[in-house]
């Protein structure tokens, strides 16, 4: 993996921000992560794919749900970042975190 590109990817609010959510989480739906970050689908798809180009995440479809994890190849480097970068920063996105509970938590939510 190229750590330009790598760092290009995790250089924009949403995309971060997804996948610290992510981390936390271990696999989060696009219908929890719009809702704990206020985004519509369209725009939150944008971001998860820029991330699956990256070779970031990995998605699965579980009938009209898609769930996003880390890659599981992702080199150690690259996932020792991500995971301390989650670890490290609860300010940065822990309301996020808390509407993306509560949306798991959801009888409406996608699981």
């Amino acid at each position: 993996m190229d750590p330009c590109l790598f760092f290009k990817c995790l250089a924009d609010h949403t995309r971060l921000k997804s996948l610290l959510l992510i981390v936390k989480t271990d696999e989060a739906c696009v219908c929890d992560l719009m809702a704990a970050l206020d985004l519509d689908q369209a725009k939150m798809s944008r971001h998860l794919a820029q991330l699956r180009k990256c070779s970031i995440l990995i998605n699965e479809r579980r009938g009209k749900w898609v769930f996003y994890k880390l890659h599981p190849e992702l080199p150690q480097w690259a996932h020792d970042i991500i995971v301390s970068a989650a670890k490290h920063n609860d300010a940065y996105f822990n309301s996020a975190l808390q509407k993306l509970i509560t949306s798991q938590s959801a009888s409406i939510s996608c699981r």
